[in-house]
């Protein structure tokens, strides 16, 4: 039998099978098998491939570039965010790098949804009503949450996972999609959408809910702090399904403890994993779920599949499924 003509790391012993499938045809294939991965593991096995199907969140910089070696050509993270990539760098070295966007778009909207309403009606807040035996449904305004109905819904970012979130939403018959991005959408997207792109202030002061969808950047790094709670409704709802660090967490604490907005959900938090005793976690009016977007099996499988294709594609020469640059 003869040798493959490529040798690729992976770089997670959990990447789905769907794309290891698709790697091991034409490529001879190395796995860093520690769980959470050991980075020296890594950096050895990083000498001389290939390509990499870069499977975790690991920070993927020039100590790892110059580990694998000059006959690298081809990268493929399995995520849509690529803020632990340092891209100048991978630029630098004119390597074509992949990420898996729009793949987990539907399934990190769902979850969206799921945090909206959860948030704004309460559900873990009446969760500790049961545990500490203060079922006070003898009060008429017990436990009085938010309206989705009639609602307006401002985005924070609005681009797939921000629409696939107001396509869903629409289904609860909301008054109006608000969003601030740097660049206004298609015509019909917002037509279809019933959005209006407004600035930051606007979105703020109007929404009530307001979605965070946008990718973390310099310019977008803490833009939800202590100025912007100011400017929201008293009965605002902050999802983040974003990054953690969009929101400066310490005056997000100060502004749910005080009232100051109604609730907040978020996926995303700064670090993660965040402490166990982190002070966010004392506060009924918050929903923390430990970054699970897009963790479905589906959409993990297809992931790997589409990171699997870029990779191949790299190798081959050819432009990648989902280019991140």
């Amino acid at each position: 039998m003869s040798a493959k003509p490529f040798k690729v790391l992976i770089t997670h012993p959990e990447v789905p099978q769907s794309g290891i499938d698709l790697l091991k045809e034409n490529c001879e294939l190395v796995r860093v098998e520690s769980v959470p991965t050991n980075r020296a593991e890594l950096l050895q096995k990083i000498r001389g491939v290939d390509g990499i199907l870069w499977g975790g969140h690991e920070a993927l910089n020039a100590e790892a570039l110059d580990a694998a070696g000059p006959q690298l050509k081809s990268i493929s993270t399995m995520s849509a965010g690529i803020d632990y990539v340092d891209l100048d760098e991978v630029k630098r070295r004119k390597i074509p790098l992949g990420h898996t966007p729009t793949v987990l778009d539907n399934a990190v909207a769902d979850l969206a949804v799921g945090l909206l309403i959860a948030a704004g009606r309460r559900f873990h807040e009446g969760r500790k009503k049961i545990e500490t035996d203060k079922w006070e449904n003898y009060h008429l305004n017990w436990m009085l949450g938010q309206d989705v109905r009639d609602s307006v819904v401002g985005f924070y970012g609005f681009g797939g996972i921000g629409q696939a979130i107001a396509k869903r939403l629409s289904g609860f018959d909301i008054d109006q999609v608000l969003y601030t991005t740097r660049r206004r959408v298609a015509k019909d997207i917002e037509k279809e959408l019933n959005a209006k792109k407004v600035e930051f202030d606007e979105l703020l002061a109007k929404s009530d809910f307001l979605v965070i969808a946008a990718p973390l950047t310099a310019a977008t790094q803490g833009v939800f702090n202590a100025t912007a709670f100011n400017k929201m409704q008293k009965t605002a709802v902050l999802i983040n399904i974003a990054r953690g660090k969009i929101v400066n967490q310490n005056d997000l604490y100060d502004a749910l403890k005080s009232n100051r907005i109604f609730a907040a959900g978020l996926d995303v938090v700064d670090p993660e994993s965040l402490p166990p005793t982190s002070k966010l976690l004392t506060l009924d009016n918050i929903i923390i779920l430990p970054h699970i977007g897009s963790a479905t099996n589906r959409t993990r499988s297809d992931m790997a599949t589409i990171a699997a294709h870029n990779v191949l594609r790299g190798l081959a020469g050819e432009r990648m499924l989902s280019p991140a640059y």
